[in-house]
C-alpha cells in the first residue's frame, strides 16, 4: 500500500480508536483519514475472530464505498477479513449480490445510507451485534440531507458500540449531530490545510456565456501542457453540454454525475485514472474522498458553495511537491463566495479581466459587497456554448440544487442585463377604469376609457385606480399554501 509514514491525523486518530474510544475527527480530505480509521479496525477484527458483521461504516457517494472497499481489500489481504460495498445505481443482479452479502454476512460493510436503508425495510439485514460504527465524510452526507437516514439505521445497531465519525469540515451542525450518536468522544480537530504551495491559483472574471472560450483559450496558451483536468461544475444538468462544447473545440472530455448509470461511471472514472483522455466534467461527486490524483489542471467552472471545498477540490493537484494549475471563474453572483475563499487560505488572489481584450465583451467587475447575495444574473445577453442559451444566462431559479450542494438562495429580478442591481426597477403600467353613473339598472357599470367625458358632460366619469390582479379564476396569494419536501439523492 506503499504506506512509509503516518500522517497526523493517522497519527493521532490511531491509538485512541486501538483504545476503544469514541472518535469525532476533522480532517481536510487527501490526508489519510480511510487508513486511520480502518488500519486499527481491522487489527480489532483480525484478533477477535467475529463471526458476525462487526463494522458497518457509512458514506456519501457510491465512488466512495467503492474506494473502501477496494482499500479494505488491501489492507485486509493478511488478516483474513472482507467486505461489500452496497450502493445504488447498478444492475438488478447488483442487488441480489449486496442481498445475499447481507445475509451470510461480511466483516466490515461499507454503504450509503439510501441503498442500505432499502435493504433493512425488506427485514433481512440484522445489525444486532454491530461492535463498529464509523460515519466517513459526515458532514457531506447531512449536505445531502441523510440525517434522518442516518438516525434510522443507528436505531437498529446495539447501543454499546464503538462509533467514529471523519468529516472533512467542523460546523455546529455536526456537532450537534455528533451528540446524538457519540459517547464520550474525544475530538481530533486539524485545521484544514492551505493549498499546497505548487499550486498556481488563477481566478478570472467573466459571465457564464465566456466561460467556454476563455477556457479554450487558457487551455491552448497553457504553460503547462494539459495532460489530465478535472472541470468541477455545480450543477450536473451542465456537465453534458460542457463535454459537447469541449469536443466541438477538438479536446477528448468525458463526463461523470450522479445521473450516469454506475456501471458507466466506473467505466469514466477508471478510463481517466489510466490517462485515456484529459479532461472529466464533474459535480462535486469527486471533490469528496475519491483517490484521483497528480492532477496538472483543475478548474472551477462554478464557485463551490463552501470555502472548504475550494481548497478539497483544487487539493487534487499539485501533490507530492509537484507543481499544477488551479482555475476559477468568478461571475457577478459568485463574488461573495470568493471572499470566503481568500480569509480562508488567508492571501489575495489576482482577479484577472481578460475578455474584452480577447474579444469576447466586457467581464464582471469585482465589487462583492454590490454583488453580495445575486443569485440569477449570468452576464451578457448571449447564449452559451454549453447548452445554456435561451435563459440569457439567468441561473437564479433555473439553478439546480447539484450533488451535495444546495440551491441558490437569492431572489431573481427584473429587468434589464447590464443595469446595476440596486437600480434595477421593473414598473407596471397602472389600470384606469371609469366609473360611469345613471345606468339603467341604478348600478354604476364599468367601462374602459381613453378619453374624458364630451363636452356637454352627459358622460359623467370618476377615475378610480384599479389594482392589476391575476386572470378570472385564480386564488390571491395568500389563499394557497405550498409545502415542500426535500428528499436526499444518493449518489
Amino acid at each position: 500500500m506503499n504506506y512509509l509514514k503516518a500522517t497526523p491525523i493517522q497519527e493521532l486518530a490511531i491509538p485512541k480508536i486501538l483504545e476503544g474510544r469514541d472518535l469525532i475527527a476533522s480532517a481536510q480530505t487527501g490526508t489519510g483519514k480511510t487508513a486511520a480509521y480502518l488500519i486499527p479496525l481491522l487489527d480489532k477484527i483480525s484478533h477477535a475472530n467475529h463471526d458476525h458483521t462487526s463494522t458497518l461504516i457509512l458514506v456519501p457517494t457510491r465512488e466512495l464505498a467503492k474506494q473502501i472497499d477496494e482499500q479494505v481489500e488491501g489492507f485486509g489481504y493478511f488478516v483474513n477479513a472482507n467486505s461489500i460495498a452496497i450502493y445504488g445505481g447498478g444492475k438488478g443482479d447488483d442487488w441480489d449480490k449486496q442481498r445475499k452479502a447481507l445475509e451470510t454476512g461480511a466483516d466490515i460493510i461499507i454503504a450509503t445510507p439510501g441503498r442500505l436503508i432499502a435493504h433493512i425495510q425488506l427485514g433481512y439485514v440484522h445489525f444486532d451485534k454491530i461492535d463498529y460504527l464509523v460515519l466517513d465524510e459526515a458532514d457531506k452526507m447531512l449536505d445531502m440531507g441523510f440525517s434522518d437516514d442516518i438516525m434510522n439505521i443507528v436505531e437498529k445497531i446495539p447501543v454499546k458500540r464503538q462509533t467514529l465519525l471523519f468529516s472533512a469540515t467542523m460546523p455546529n451542525k455536526i456537532r450537534e449531530f455528533s451528540k446524538k450518536i457519540l459517547t464520550n468522544p474525544e475530538e481530533i480537530r486539524l485545521a484544514v490545510s492551505k493549498p499546497a504551495a505548487g499550486i498556481d491559483q488563477q481566478f478570472y472574471l467573466a459571465y457564464d456565456s465566456q466561460k467556454l472560450p476563455l477556457l479554450a483559450h487558457l487551455i491552448k496558451n497553457s504553460t503547462k501542457p494539459v495532460q489530465s483536468m478535472v472541470l468541477f461544475t455545480s450543477r450536473k444538468s451542465e456537465v453534458n453540454g460542457i463535454v459537447r462544447a469541449l469536443s466541438k473545440l477538438g479536446y477528448d472530455a468525458r463526463g461523470i454525475s450522479s445521473d450516469l448509470e454506475q456501471d458507466d461511471r466506473e467505466v469514466v472514472l477508471r478510463d481517466f485514472k489510466n490517462k485515456v483522455f484529459p479532461i472529466l466534467v464533474a459535480t462535486d461527486v469527486l471533490s469528496r474522498g475519491i483517490d484521483i490524483d497528480n492532477l496538472t489542471h483543475v478548474v472551477n467552472y462554478d464557485i463551490p458553495r463552501d470555502a472548504e471545498d475550494y481548497v478539497h477540490r483544487i487539493g487534487r493537484t499539485a501533490r507530492a511537491a509537484t507543481t499544477g494549475t488551479a482555475i476559477t471563474f468568478i461571475s457577478d453572483q459568485d463574488q461573495n463566495r470568493i471572499v470566503n475563499i481568500e480569509r480562508l487560505i488567508e492571501r489575495e488572489v489576482d482577479k484577472q479581466s481578460i475578455t474584452e481584450e480577447l474579444g469576447m465583451g466586457k467581464s464582471p467587475i469585482f465589487d462583492p459587497k454590490r454583488f453580495s447575495g445575486l443569485r440569477g444574473k449570468g452576464g451578457p445577453r448571449s447564449s452559451s456554448s454549453s447548452g445554456r442559451g435561451g435563459r440569457d444566462g439567468r441561473r437564479g431559479d433555473n439553478r439546480q440544487r447539484s450533488e451535495g450542494n444546495k440551491p441558490a438562495t437569492g431572489e431573481r429580478r427584473e429587468g434589464r442585463r447590464d443595469q446595476p442591481a440596486d437600480t434595477e426597477r421593473k414598473l407596471r403600467p397602472e389600470v384606469v377604469t371609469l366609473v360611469v353613473e345613471g345606468s339603467t339598472n341604478g348600478a354604476p357599470s364599468e367601462m374602459d376609457q381613453t378619453r374624458p367625458a364630451n363636452a356637454d358632460g352627459q358622460l359623467k366619469a370618476k377615475k378610480r385606480k384599479k389594482r392589476r390582479r391575476g386572470p378570472k379564476g385564480e386564488g390571491r396569494p395568500n389563499d394557497q399554501s405550498q409545502s415542500s419536501v426535500s428528499v436526499p439523492v444518493e449518489e
